[in-house]
Formats: C-alpha cells, sequence, structure tokens
C-alpha cells in the first residue's frame, strides 16, 4: 500500500529539546506513522519540503497508562524522527522559533 507524505509525517514536535537541536544540528523532528520506515521519511520529507535529507534517526515511545476513575487504559504507542538535514538546505519556515 503507497502511503502519502502526509500520512507519513503526522504533526511536527515542537519542543524546547527539538527546537535546541533544530538550531545546533540543523535536524527536524517530527510524529510520524509507527509503521513508516526511515526511507519512507526521508522520502516524504523530502517531496514535502523539496530539502535534501542527509539521515533519519527514529525512536519508538510506548504508551503510558491513564486512568479516568476507575477505568484503566493506555495512550498508544507512537514514533518520532529526526530528520537532519544536509549542508546548504534552507531550513523550512514553520520549524522556526517565534
Amino acid at each position: 500500500m503507497i502511503k502519502s507524505p502526509y500520512q507519513i509525517l503526522q504533526k511536527p514536535v515542537v519542543t524546547e529539546k527539538s527546537m535546541d537541536v533544530k538550531e545546533r544540528n540543523r535536524t527536524m523532528c517530527f510524529r510520524v506513522d509507527p509503521h513508516a520506515t526511515k526511507t519512507e521519511i526521508k522520502e516524504a520529507v523530502q517531496k514535502v519540503f523539496k530539502v535534501k535529507v542527509a539521515s533519519v534517526n527514529t525512536a519508538v515511545f510506548p504508551g503510558k497508562q491513564r486512568r479516568r476513575g476507575m477505568r484503566v487504559g493506555f495512550r498508544p504507542d507512537w514514533k518520532k524522527a529526526y530528520i537532519k538535514l544536509k549542508a546548504g538546505e534552507k531550513m523550512p519556515d514553520y520549524v522556526e522559533s517565534q
């Protein structure tokens, strides 16, 4: 099944840590589809933002246990990708810190 780049890249992760990594290492941080491979993530970023990608690192986070009264459940597992851009590539505007 062919996935759209917008199905693979779900949303940017905007935290202090991700902004620090962006400024120091020219690296973008995204929440991605848990079943997406590094190659699919790389192609999706290159297609959407029209930049060259140097490397992709991923991390899988297990869902946390959550309670509401007596009910107990789990949040779903999720995957984060760190996408490092090649030297000379312009950082996309949405990732710029305010």
